[in-house]
């Protein structure tokens, strides 16, 4: 505890895109020079730009670059750099990479590897929580997936339904729900291969499937003068594939009673694991409110954002503090909230073909802005999106006095996001949106299951204007003229009750318009 300060001067991020232009933005905030790293797919990217100097790692493909530890290493010590940023995703929960940067003398933006290890471990982690005293999930270790006899054994004890979840990474990778015990082996086998594949590490586990579950986290920062402090809690259950979509704060159906306790069991679990700088600890909420913990990951979220709007406090800024050395700014107490927030994932994704990557070159670009809005991203005109990488393109952040109010702001929000030469997830967010559950906030992780897009294609209504006229002509004119022009996934504009009907129903028929 009270460590001497240690002064960063300049910060290697190691990572790509719209994270790593997040926090050298926050490093040049602080007055810390940067460098920036990159492949040979992102040399003219922004955040290449954006940093006093830049170092290619190597070819486009992850584990010849942003994995590659070695030439992490070996561009921090080339550009004298004292300091190392993971960002989330890649190496940010890599301890092994925590250990090369201790060893080269370079100070690490995140927990220490032991952390890192014991959290980094669905296992540990699960037992780690159970010593702090937070409730779990049922579940069962599972040595090894091929022993059908254990495995079967080991299920009956945890009980149908239940997921195989990978025992080490997350992002919703290595997981597989099962209903009964015929589909048991095959789960298991697919499990235990994405993990490999994803992670190293073909290690699973079983965990009981909670019905109609609430995906909460907490975040947590701790520095090395005592303060351990939850930051609120983020609702993450709009999920697809167990992939994040939309997040929001507060969750609304945490009060206050529960946001202590979630917020307790947070810091408890933090405590526990000798947890240093940034981190979430992620629950689920079941319908009676009742809570378990699910996994802590060792990094900053993608989500991060709704918090600091909210909270009003800079995470990056803070995790460059702890980092240092340096008390917390706001002590052992977070910042009182303020309003409600949420933040929408805009990816570069096809709702109507089965979610397929879109791919190609940014033709035009209209990111929305006014009042309470937020941009995260890295996206310009003529920038070249790959399959190389991860498909999210910006987060798109709202801030309002009410959780009506935000909906209303990322409606409009989304209304003004155009991106053109890509298809993106634009009306999947707008469904979102529009669904009666989540205006209500009374959904859980199942909200998107069976999503199904609307179909742009279906026959128009007939059209009468006010004094009973036809209007098909006048909107087969309008549809021509807006055809002679480039058009992008959803309009410009947001639609409301004094838009014209024939420019709305020509939105519609062009697939424009979701609702």
């Amino acid at each position: 505890m009270n460590a001497a300060p240690r002064p960063i001067r300049k910060l290697l991020v190691a990572n790509r895109g719209e994270i790593a232009l997040r926090v050298l933005r926050a490093a040049h905030e602080a007055g810390i020079r940067t460098v920036a790293v990159y492949s040979d797919a992102d040399r003219v990217e922004l955040h290449v730009r954006a940093a006093h100097e830049a170092v290619r790692l190597g070819p486009p493909p992850p584990r010849d670059s942003y994995l590659h530890v070695d030439a992490l290493i070996a561009a921090a010590k080339a550009t004298g750099a004292d300091a190392v940023h993971p960002g989330y995703g890649f190496v940010s929960e890599n301890a092994t990479f925590r250990e090369a940067c201790d060893a080269a003398g370079l100070v690490f933006v995140g927990p220490p590897a032991s952390a890192m290890r014991r959290m980094g471990d669905k296992v540990s982690a699960r037992r780690t929580a159970e010593g702090a005293g937070v409730p779990v999930v049922p579940g069962a270790e599972i040595p090894d997936p091929t022993d059908g006899p254990a495995v079967v054994a080991a299920a009956r004890r945890v009980g149908f339904p239940l997921l195989v979840k990978a025992a080490r990474g997350g992002g919703g990778k290595g997981i597989r729900r099962v209903e009964r015990e015929a589909d048991l082996a095959e789960a298991c086998k697919r499990a235990a291969s994405e993990a490999k594949t994803s992670f190293g590490s073909e290690v699973v586990y079983l965990e009981r499937y909670v019905e109609r579950p609430r995906h909460v986290e907490v975040q947590v920062i701790v520095d090395d003068h005592g303060h351990a402090v939850a930051v609120g809690e983020r609702e993450c259950s709009v999920q697809r594939r167990h992939q994040k979509v939309i997040e929001e704060t507060p969750s609304p159906v945490v009060d206050d009673a529960l946001r202590a306790k979630v917020c307790a069991a947070g810091v408890a679990v933090a405590r526990a694991v000798g947890y240093r700088n940034a981190g979430t600890v992620e629950l689920l909420v079941g319908a009676d409110r009742s809570f378990y913990f699910m996994e802590m990951n060792n990094r900053l979220q993608v989500e991060h954002p709704i918090t600091e709007l909210r909270y009003g406090v800079d995470l990056v800024a803070e995790q460059l503090r702890v980092a240092q050395g340096l008390p917390l700014s706001f002590g052992d107490r977070a910042p009182a909230p303020r309003g409600h927030a949420i933040e929408a994932r805009l990816c570069a994704e096809d709702p109507a073909n089965g979610f397929l990557p879109s791919t190609g070159r940014v033709t035009a670009l209209q990111l929305p802005g006014g009042p309470g809005v937020r941009i995260d991203g890295h996206l310009y005109v003529g920038q070249e999106i790959t399959l190389f990488y991860d498909p999210m393109l910006a987060k798109i952040v709202v801030h309002a006095d009410t959780r009506a109010a935000a909906i209303a702001r990322m409606r409009r929000a989304l209304h003004e996001t155009r991106v053109g030469g890509l298809t993106t997830n634009v009306p999947l967010l707008l469904d979102v949106l529009d669904d009666p559950r989540f205006v209500a906030g009374d959904y859980d992780t199942s909200l998107l299951s069976g999503y199904a897009p609307r179909d742009p294609a279906a026959p128009a209504a007939h059209l009468e204007g006010a004094d009973g006229e036809d209007l098909a002509p006048v909107v087969a004119a309008a549809l021509a003229a807006h055809r002679r022009t480039p058009t992008t996934s959803v309009p410009a504009a947001a639609a409301g009750p004094s838009e014209p009907a024939w420019v709305r129903e020509g939105r519609r028929s062009l697939g424009e318009w979701p609702r």
